[in-house]
């Protein structure tokens, strides 16, 4: 899985941020495998600077092979929480994919490690 991220002007792009992200969604979505080809995150600060409450927005979108795009996103208080709000919206989109291709039999192929993440014990 390929993670590119995109800030706007008013959001400092750091190697840092990136590393943060990479590590979160490499754990967080990890049990798709490689059905998630690439995830595009886009962060902006729509206020550009001034003051306002839910004014930086993350925008994800998910790459899955055989599939349209899957685009969320989320505005909060700070890009932090926009990040992990996104990426918790992208996570319930996928599970809900996942799902659809799993109850119609699909031909399209989206495996899925449903032991990743679980609780039951083996």
């Amino acid at each position: 899985m390929n993670i590119q991220v995109n800030t706007d002007h008013n959001i400092e792009g750091s190697e840092e941020l990136n590393s943060y992200i990479d590590s979160s969604f490499s754990a967080k979505f990890s049990r798709f495998g490689n059905a998630i080809t690439r995830i595009e995150v886009h962060l902006s600060d729509e206020n550009a600077g001034k003051p306002g409450s839910d004014d930086k927005r993350c925008l994800l979108e998910a790459r899955v092979a055989n599939h349209q795009p899957i685009v969320v996103t989320h505005h909060a208080d700070n890009i932090s929480d926009a990040i992990e709000t996104a990426s918790d919206k992208l996570l319930r989109s996928l599970d809900n994919m996942a799902g659809k291709m799993t109850n119609h039999d699909s031909p399209k192929n989206f495996n899925v490690d449903s032991s990743i993440g679980s609780d039951e014990e083996e």
